[in-house]
């Protein structure tokens, strides 16, 4: 490689740890430009000793190559000199050290790993590990006590609106578990159920009571008891960023101006303060919706007070952290560190639009809503405004962003209360939500399912998105078996819920896209149709032998190859091939019979 080349050479590396004896190295490259990886390690100490492990690409995307590995150590990692040891295409070397390329390794200048405290190695619920998802709007989800229904509340399923109610509560949703159960939830999301104003409950006025249209806190805590005796979660909404305006500390300030105890609880701008946007920051200069100072070390504490209240009188799994990326870091770190002490077991789950490195570096979040996974989704499958090599691509920097243990935590939704229905966006075509459903299941990370999409919701953006559950006719019982057999695929196979990923197929002209998700037990290749048309397509194979579709039973023979090129197979041990007949529309699910990962 010519000097010049180095000096433009673009790589980054970076190093965590996994347990207090383990690290992962994780090397960032130029595209195809690499052909072999080798970390050289030692103890500081010992200099003579040096160690090597080649590591191995994971990831591709469009301008990137990602090579990473384990290194496992006999006691707590610390003091590790490294460096990397890069091969390019041509055979040059090329040294990477603290001061960048080299073609001559030098003398000093190295990575160096000090010391892995307790507190570096993420730690989450393991029960929250591709665990499915359900999101609730208990406003519209079921009817179970007309007793407590707001005045003025609409015939259920009347078009929604911002203004109106229709009655959904607590005791509907108890009385729905057993749909839950049998669909195969594993974790229900609520939004706001404390007191607050309209019908979103996102403008909070009490954080330590159930809003009365709902129930109250004796019919919550059967509601936690019945999901729990069901072996299912329950993670509350926190809207802790924001309160609403009839909220007592800023009633109180309304009353008793700069005279109120509580002006450091908001960001007020001038005096007299009155409801306007323009007194106060608030949410979208939307006037009823004050924002909280949270920087305020008494406004923290008051939002901690609020997390353990709820934990510890009513056992609740867990909080969703509205606009997470808004508020102030501090709070979600004393969060993490208070709460993982009483409760290991409890997710904190954070809300943001974009990638969310900065929540989840193990000292905030376990997870985010990953809308990063919808949008792609979206784009690909029902706008059709990205090709399917760009799918790959913006799949792959996603995971390779996060860290692996991050991605079997990772919220992925195809939409919830603030978007579109999918089904909407596709036109209402439900062979395409059936494909997306298929895409999120199989897919690395925790598939979320919002309220009625598994029997055919449709809607626009806010407020058609929060239509009244369908419960009678109208819902689509075929579009509910979809979504149970595909649950029960990820339930039955360990490699779909925790496997590793590699894409294999990304063809423009067939508008296919597959991938591979694979474990100690075996192998799963998840095979998307999105064109019109019948397609013949060659799926790359790891293994020889016989491979079984899940979902039509027929027997594949693993075939020669001949000359066929396949996708990433300059970084994948491709054995031969097995041919499939796309229907249009259509999804594949391939299991190696010779090594089945089903559950005992």
């Amino acid at each position: 490689m010519k000097r010049e080349a180095i000096q433009h050479f673009n790589t980054e590396e970076y190093v965590y740890p996994i347990k207090r004896n383990e690290l992962v190295f994780k090397i960032r490259v130029a595209k195809k430009d690499i052909s072999k990886c080798v970390l050289i390690y030692w103890d500081r100490t010992k200099p003579e000793n040096r160690k090597k492990c080649e590591l191995k690409c994971k990831y591709r995307e469009e301008l990137f190559d990602y090579f990473q590995g384990n290194i496992i150590f006999h006691q707590i990692a610390r003091y590790q000199k490294y460096y990397f040891v890069l091969t390019d295409n041509s055979g040059n070397i090329i040294y990477y050290t603290a001061n960048g390329a080299q073609q001559v390794l030098p003398k000093s200048g190295f990575f160096e790993y000090l010391y892995v405290n307790g507190t570096d190695v993420i730690t989450s619920p393991s029960w929250a590990k591709g665990v499915i998802y359900y999101q609730i709007f208990p406003e519209r989800f079921c009817n179970g006590n007309r007793g407590n229904d707001p005045e003025g509340c609409k015939p259920w399923g009347s078009l929604p609106d911002r203004e109106h109610h229709m009655g959904g509560d607590l005791q509907g949703i108890i009385q729905k578990i057993p749909y839950l159960k049998e669909l195969g939830i594993e974790c229900i999301y609520l939004n706001p159920i404390f007191e607050g104003d309209f019908n979103h409950k996102y403008a909070t006025t009490d954080y330590f009571k159930i809003d009365s249209q709902f129930g109250d806190e004796e019919t919550f805590r059967e509601l936690v008891d019945i999901c729990h005796s069901c072996k299912i979660k329950i993670v509350l909404d926190g809207v802790f960023n924001h309160t609403g305006v009839h909220f007592g500390p800023f009633q109180d300030v309304l009353e008793n101006q700069e005279e109120s105890r509580y002006v450091k609880w908001f960001h007020i701008n001038h005096y007299p303060v009155e409801p306007s946007h323009h007194n106060y920051e608030c949410v979208g200069a939307y006037k009823w919706m004050p924002k909280l100072d949270t920087s305020n070390p008494e406004v923290r504490e008051f939002i901690l007070k609020v997390m353990f209240y709820w934990i510890d009188n009513f056992q609740i799994d867990g909080w969703r952290l509205d606009v997470a990326d808004e508020v102030d870091p501090s709070v979600w770190e004393e969060a993490r560190m208070r709460i993982k002490e009483k409760y290991p077991d409890k997710i904190l789950l954070g809300e943001t639009w974009g990638y969310a490195g900065k929540m989840l570096r193990g000292n905030q979040m376990d997870s985010v809503m990953n809308y990063v996974f919808r949008d792609a989704v979206r784009d690909y499958i029902a706008e059709k405004s990205i090709s399917v090599t760009q799918l790959d691509s913006r799949l792959n920097h996603m995971l390779a962003y996060y860290k692996d243990e991050t991605d079997n935590l990772l919220y992925n939704l195809l939409d919830s209360h603030d978007t579109e229905r999918f089904l909407y966006l596709c036109h209402e075509n439900k062979k395409l939500l059936k494909l997306a459903a298929a895409f999120q299941m199989l897919f690395p990370g925790s598939p979320a399912i919002y309220y009625g999409d598994e029997v055919g919701m449709t809607g626009d953006n806010d407020p058609d998105c929060r239509r009244c559950m369908e419960w009678g006719d109208n819902a689509d019982q075929d579009m509910r078996n979809w979504y149970r057999k595909l649950i029960q695929l990820r339930k039955d196979n360990s490699c779909i819920k925790s496997g590793s990923f590699r894409s294999i197929i990304a063809d423009e002209m067939s508008d296919t896209y597959g991938f591979v998700r694979k474990d100690a037990m075996g192998s799963c290749y998840v095979v998307l149709h999105v064109g019109a048309d019948m397609q013949k397509i060659s799926c790359p194979v790891l293994e020889k032998g016989i491979f079984t579709d899940l979902f039509s039973g027929e027997v594949l023979v693993e075939e020669d190859a001949g000359d066929l090129k396949f996708l990433n197979e300059d970084i994948t041990e491709y054995v031969g091939k097995i041919t499939l007949q796309m229907e249009p529309y259509s999804v594949k699910v391939i299991m190696s019979s010779r090594n089945s990962s089903k559950k005992q």
